[in-house]
Order: structure tokens, then C-alpha cells, then sequence
């Protein structure tokens, strides 16, 4: 097996449709993240974007976006801002992690939302989380019955508090597929007040992200859209959405809301509202993803897992990264179960400053 390693921006026309046929043919590669208009774009603002060609003879039989880092360091294609990693391959295509990472001239890859079912990468595992998902396969009426019968509680208290919105500030309607930038650039205005409020990294601060951003809302293909969803009271936003569509599938990436409605529950109102208006238009699947946020754990009806660690090859500095990342994530899940040992070092890293520099680091 040779690998070919190029930018995303210079895959011609035959190895993009090459890479389109193995996400068709394989249903968990049909996804945004995943796609090669989501690797060019991102190539077009990150010189450092790579994607590795797998090549059998004269046949292309694997993709695999990544981005290049110092000392001989991988990480995922648009860092932590990735939702979905992996190589996307034919059916039955074989290939080995160390091979790889050579061909790529690596000595380590590291990956926090690796499709959990990648063999290869399967030893390097330091872990797997679960990510939730709005199942819609059945339909909106269906999920939401069965929601209300184990969460009766909460659905009631959301209804409550939708109808008092309605009117205390206006009626309600939501634009399920905004193509306005204004509306893009004030959810990047709310998330980075919401970075500054909580002390962590603002990655709006960084160009390339609000750049890539508008890029992506301007994308209309099978395999990328940039859907943006605006609830409003009367004429105001309440709670704005950005996520990636292809096909019947939405990944939610980023949401904010206007703090002056903040006792209402904007944000689970619109995640609500978004799964009926999306149900009608052939979205089946609303991953809400591995960060999300722990009221949005109510709405969900099933999970996905993704793999967390580092994958290396056998030099001395990969046997280093390995052994490194795998105490740190092992630290990391340890807090994470324990709610008291959580709320302890979040508030540790915030008042201590730590925090805007670590939190959502891209």
C-alpha cells in the first residue's frame, strides 16, 4: 500500500468522487465532518491540513484528513472543532494505524471523536464516550411520545415555559434553514460573550474559524450544508443553531441564545422545536455530539461512542505521546464521573485563569 499525502484543496475531481462513493457505500462515513468539501474547506484557511490518499496498486481505497503539527504530531482535520474522525475506506479495505501514520510522516494522531468502530485504531483507544442523538426515524410524534413518557416532567415545564414566551415576547417561529450571515456572525458574538463570561478560549478570536464558518453556512451539496436555525420572539432571536446536514443526518456544532431569555430554556426549546421542523424535511438523526451540554442528555433517545486517545507508531517518541496521553485521559474521565471532583477542578481552572487557556483549544 503507497500513500499519497496532499492538500485538501488539490484532490481532483475523480479521487472527490471516489471518496463520495465510499461514504455511500458505507452509512457511517455519510457524514459532514467526513466529507472532502469539508476537508477542502478547512484546507482553504489551514495551510496545515494534509489528506493521506491509501492507495492499493493504482486504486484509491481510503482517505484520511488530518493536520499536521510540530515535533511529528497529528491531530484532526480543523482540531477540536472536528466532530467526527477516521479514515473513510472502501468496503472490506484493509490498512494498519502504524502503516499510516508513517506514510504520513507521523510519529502520533491524536483523535477525541474517532468513529469508535475503526478496527485499526481500535488498540489506541484510552478511552470512549458517549455522544447523544436524537433518533427521528420514526417520526417526530413517535420520539416525543416516548419522551414524554419517561421525562413527563420536563416536557410539561418546556411547554409551560414556550407558551409563556409566546406571550410575553411575541410569537414564536423558527427558521428552520436560515441562509442570513447577520445571523451567523451574532451567534459567534453570543458565543464568544458566553467564552468570556465562563473564562475559556474564545475561538472566535481566531479568524479562520469565523471565516470557515461563513463559508460552510454559503455550502449546498448532498454531502455538506451548512443549516442555520434562528428561533424568534415576534422579530427578536432568541436561540440561534449552526450545524453541518448531509443527507438525513444534522450534526449540531454551534448554539447560543439571547441572555435576556435565559429563564425560559431557549436552548432546549429550539433543539425541540428544530427535531419537529427537521422530521418534515428528511433529517432522521440530530447528533447533538460528545460535548453537548447536560440538559440536552434529556432530549436524546440514544447514544453513539467515540474513541479518545492517541494512536502511534513504534519509535521512542510514540511510545512517549502514548503513555503521556493515555494518564491524561485516564485523569481527565476519572474527574468527569465524579460530579463533586468535576465541579471542584472546573471551578479550580476557571478562578485560577487555566481555563481560557485549555478550554476549547483548537
Amino acid at each position: 500500500m503507497r500513500f499519497n499525502v496532499v492538500q485538501p484543496t488539490e484532490l481532483g475531481p475523480a479521487e472527490v468522487e471516489s471518496w463520495h462513493r465510499m461514504q455511500r457505500a458505507t452509512p457511517s462515513f455519510a457524514h459532514p465532518f467526513l466529507s472532502p468539501e469539508f476537508a477542502s474547506a478547512v484546507g482553504r484557511y489551514r495551510p496545515q491540513s494534509r489528506v493521506a490518499v491509501l492507495m492499493d496498486g493504482h486504486d484509491a481505497i481510503g482517505f484520511f484528513p488530518y493536520e499536521q503539527r510540530r515535533f511529528g504530531v497529528g491531530v484532526p482535520i480543523s482540531g477540536w472543532l472536528s466532530a467526527c474522525q477516521g479514515v473513510v475506506h472502501a468496503p472490506g479495505a484493509q490498512w494498519n494505524a502504524c502503516d499510516l501514520l508513517r506514510g504520513c510522516g507521523l510519529s502520533a494522531w491524536r483523535f477525541d471523536n474517532l468513529m469508535a468502530d475503526q478496527v485499526p485504531f481500535k488498540a489506541y483507544h484510552a478511552a470512549t464516550a458517549p455522544s447523544p442523538v436524537i433518533d427521528l426515524t420514526e417520526g417526530f410524534a413517535s420520539y416525543y411520545a416516548k419522551l414524554r413518557a419517561r421525562a413527563s416532567g420536563m416536557c410539561r415545564e418546556l411547554e409551560r415555559k414556550t407558551r409563556k414566551l409566546g406571550r410575553e415576547a411575541g410569537e414564536l417561529r423558527l427558521v428552520c434553514d436560515s441562509s442570513d450571515p447577520e445571523m451567523l456572525r451574532l451567534l459567534m458574538a453570543w458565543k464568544s460573550e458566553q467564552y468570556r463570561r465562563t473564562n475559556t478560549v474564545d475561538r472566535f478570536e481566531q479568524s479562520w474559524i469565523t471565516g470557515l464558518l461563513e463559508d460552510l453556512l454559503a455550502s449546498r451539496t448532498e454531502h455538506l450544508t451548512g443549516l442555520l436555525s434562528v428561533l424568534y420572539a415576534d422579530e427578536t432571536p432568541v436561540a440561534i443553531q449552526f450545524g453541518l446536514r448531509a443527507g438525513n443526518l444534522l450534526v449540531g456544532w454551534f448554539a447560543g441564545y439571547n441572555t435576556e431569555f435565559a429563564k425560559y430554556s431557549p436552548g432546549l426549546m429550539q433543539i425541540r422545536l428544530m427535531a419537529e421542523a427537521l422530521g418534515t424535511v428528511g433529517v432522521t438523526k440530530l447528533h447533538m455530539g460528545k460535548g453537548a451540554k447536560g440538559y440536552t442528555y434529556a432530549l436524546r433517545n440514544c447514544d453513539i461512542c467515540v474513541g479518545e486517545g492517541i494512536a502511534t507508531d513504534r519509535s521512542l517518541p510514540g511510545a512517549a505521546y502514548r503513555l503521556r496521553n493515555a494518564a491524561n485521559v485516564y485523569a481527565v474521565h476519572t474527574v468527569r464521573k465524579h460530579r463533586g471532583l468535576r465541579q471542584a477542578a472546573d471551578l479550580v481552572l476557571r478562578a485560577s485563569g487555566a481555563s481560557s487557556h485549555i478550554y476549547g483549544r483548537i
